[in-house]
Formats: C-alpha cells, structure tokens, sequence
C-alpha cells in the first residue's frame, strides 16, 4: 500500500469512527508511530482531518451527512436491535410512517408477523425493504410520497413529499434523527430531509424516535424540533444513563434494547430489550 492509499484508508477510517489514534495506524498499516505522525500532519494539512494529541478527529462541521451506505455499516448489531423493538410496537392493521435512515430501515425486516399495514415512506431504500420482506398482496400497502429524490442518501424531498405526509394522518411515525441534545432537542444534517421531519411530527398520532446510542448528546447542523415534540425514543443500552433519566422526566418513553453477544458478533440476530416506562 503507498502512501496516498494509507491515507485515503485513514481518512475513511475517521469518518466512520470519528478519531483515530497513532497507535491504531501502526497497527493497521503495519507503519512506524513516526510515519502515523507524518501521515497525520500532512492529513491536517490538507484539512481532511483535525489533529489532536496522540492522533486526530473528524474535521467536519455539523452539515456534514455521512453517506446512507457509511452509516448502514455502523452500530448494525444494536440498530438490529433497536428496529426489532420498535416493530414490536406496530400491531396488525396499523397505518405507520418510516422516515428514512439507516435505523429505520432495520424495521422492515420485522414486521413479517404484521397484517393489513399501511406504510408510507420517502425513502426508496425503505420502498425496496418492503417490496423485499413483505408482501404487498396480505401484509402491507405501501405508499411513496414522490419528490425530488437526493442523489446517494435516496430520499425524496421538496414540496410534493410535504404535502403528502400533510394530508396523511399515521398512527405511528418512526423517525430518524442526526442528533439528540436536552438543550438542542432533535437535529438533523439535511435541511430539506428535516422539513420532512417536521410535518411527520405535525401530523402522526404517535411519534417515536429510532436512533442508537451514538445520537445522543449531539446537535447536527437543522433543527427538527424540540424534545416535547415526542413520545418515545428506542435506543439502545449504551445510551447515557443521565439522558435517559431525563427524558423520562419529561414524559418521554425510552425503550433501550441490548443485542446479545452473539448478535454482536454477527451470530443469532436475537436481542434481548427491556423497557424504561
């Protein structure tokens, strides 16, 4: 591997992980701490990563929206997790929204026991789950909202995908978010997909939040709406027991789901969950 191939894989590195240390690049390429050190210099110069002491950060600002197939790849065992516990709160007959992201995505493959849903989206990445996992004649009517569809994250925007979550009234609406603060409530990256947002939280009867532990205590660059705006949050275990607590003081239900050890090592896919009422 030359060098410009080490640093491409320490880049992505970052921006999947958030940081990495000195350390960790001589070990995963097999380099010297004084190379890691160039390669780190030279990366900050270049202003594709912040450095810090014994490595560097992500160099990114809060607009910046990892790509939909980057974020699928991370946290899976505790977002499979986390969808399978939010299907359990849908029932037969029920009408839901799925916003698009990469936890809500992992709904889909579990509401297979479900009947006679009525499900809409403006993710075609969720379209093609549903088209795939359930079947359209017994178990669900699917509905797309149309709009513009934004290139790589696939979901559709703009006016027409508004005005359709506006005249729809769901029973429940499964949202993703970029960011959970207590002072800076739900935040996302994309402006448009956070307008979305917005009317999905104006229109549902019941809305719940679907996000993993890594969420928590950040504010991305939008904001969607504050905290008060919710009725439950499904996450998972490794979320801030702080946070959590004080959530559920303002009323908000927080569902926290612990995938067992062999879903996280990519065996069973069997999490064991506990509620927080």
């Amino acid at each position: 591997m030359n060098t410009a191939e080490r640093h491409a894989k320490i880049v992505e590195w970052v921006l999947e992980k958030g940081s990495i240390s000195i350390a960790e690049i001589a070990r995963l390429f097999n380099v010297s701490e004084m190379t890691a050190r160039r390669d780190l210099n030279e990366l900050d110069r270049q202003g594709l990563l912040r450095r810090v002491h014994g490595g560097a950060i992500a160099n990114l600002g809060r607009s910046y929206e990892p790509p939909f197939n980057t974020r699928a790849t991370k946290n899976q065992p505790a977002k499979r997790a986390i969808g399978r516990k939010a299907a359990e709160l849908v029932y037969d007959g029920d009408s839901i929204a799925l916003d698009v992201g990469t936890t809500t995505l992992e709904i889909v493959p579990h509401l297979k026991a479900r009947r006679n849903l009525t499900i809409v989206t403006s993710c075609l990445q969720i379209a093609n789950a549903v088209v795939n996992h359930l079947s359209l004649e017994v178990d669900a009517r699917l509905i797309l909202t149309g709009g513009i569809v934004r290139p790589r994250e696939l979901s559709m925007i703009g006016a027409m995908a508004e005005r359709i979550y506006q005249e729809l009234h769901v029973d429940k609406a499964f949202i993703g978010v970029g960011g959970i603060s207590l002072e800076d409530g739900l935040t996302e990256y994309n402006l448009e997909d956070t307008q979305i947002k917005q009317v999905l939280l104006r229109t549902a009867r019941e809305k719940i939040v679907v996000a993993d532990s890594s969420k928590f205590g950040v504010t991305a660059f939008a904001s969607i709406a504050p905290l008060s705006a919710i009725d439950a949050i499904v996450t998972d275990t490794n979320a801030p027991h702080a946070m959590v607590e004080a959530l559920e003081k303002m009323g908000i239900q927080v569902y926290l789901t612990e995938p067992d050890s062999e879903m996280a090592f990519g065996g069973r896919d069997e999490p064991s969950t506990r509620s927080h009422v």
